[in-house]
């Protein structure tokens, strides 16, 4: 600190407080420094002078976790960790609900779940989160839906239009395959408590998707209302190259504009990932979430 108006103290505290506790008294046009350890409230400290002004230098050189929040970052697990050791010391924990497939479990997610819960939290992330497999299949698949009604007796009010058998191609019908999938993660994979879970749709060109951007975008659009009408909140998991790949630019009026997204970097660091946060996100939704690949285990930096 240099050229105080006045004599005085300075305080350094946690965000959004007003504490009177000293960090250090100066003299009128002193010029001083000290080493002060704050609290981060609201993610910001903050500093005042007592009285008069002065010209203030703050060098943020390090931080220290708090011992109830494990390591500060989180892991996902799906069923290719089935019957092997699962990370410890989690900040929280992502479980895959499927199991390679969009119409299939996970055989470990009962176990994997208990594990979630077992995590430290100390992060803006939810202590458990889920994942699911999006893909669009199309006529291939014996799932392929061939109305507006799912499950059986309850019609789906469809933003594209009636899905009918003789139009297997069209946007609503993908919308209706996205909208069944999503209420089967919800409704018959095993999950209790299904709206106390944040849902990431897994976004990647490593299922099968349509070549045409409009149907994924509807099917992804299906899964998203599926999931917001079981009381559920829902996010973005994708890589830019796949997103561009299998969705592109969606219309400014879809419900995919604005959730949240969770960024995979690949095999990388920490540091790289805390970076990846101010990316640029899949739409125009804030990036909350990155991922990066560290040895054995998926780790994950939350932005928030």
């Amino acid at each position: 600190m240099e050229a105080p108006t006045a004599a005085g103290y300075v305080r350094i505290t946690p965000g959004g407080t007003d504490a009177t506790v000293a960090a250090q008294v100066f003299t009128a046009r002193q010029t001083i420094s000290n080493l002060v350890m704050a609290k981060v409230a609201k993610k910001a400290v903050q500093a005042k002078v007592s009285a008069g002004s002065a010209t203030l230098y703050l060098d943020v050189s390090g931080y220290f976790l708090s011992g109830a929040s494990g390591s500060g970052i989180g892991n996902d697990v799906s069923w290719p960790q089935c019957g092997s050791a699962l990370p410890t010391n989690q900040a929280f924990g992502v479980v895959g609900v499927n199991d390679g497939l969009a119409n299939n479990t996970n055989p470990c997610l009962a176990t994997q779940l208990a594990w979630a819960k077992g995590s430290a939290g100390g992060t803006g992330q939810p202590t458990t989160a889920l994942y699911v497999l999006g893909a669009n299949p199309g006529t291939a698949s014996s799932l392929w839906p061939k109305s507006n009604v799912y499950p059986a007796g309850t019609t789906v009010k469809n933003p594209y239009g009636t899905c009918t058998a003789t139009t297997p191609t069209s946007n609503a019908c993908a919308y209706m395959y996205g909208y069944s999938r999503a209420y089967d993660d919800v409704t018959s994979r095993g999950v209790p408590t299904t709206t106390t879970y944040r849902w990431w749709l897994d976004v990647e060109t490593g299922s099968t998707w349509s070549k045409t951007k409009a149907s994924n975008i509807a099917d992804l659009e299906g899964m998203t209302a599926s999931f917001t009408r079981a009381g559920a909140s829902v996010g973005l998991y994708s890589q830019t190259s796949d997103w561009s790949t299998i969705a592109g630019t969606v219309p400014t009026t879809s419900s995919l504009n604005t959730l949240p997204n969770w960024i995979p970097i690949g095999t990388s660091t920490l540091a790289a990932a805390q970076a990846a946060c101010s990316g640029k996100p899949l739409q125009h939704g804030k990036i909350t979430m990155t991922q990066y690949v560290s040895g054995r285990f998926d780790y994950d930096n939350s932005c928030i």
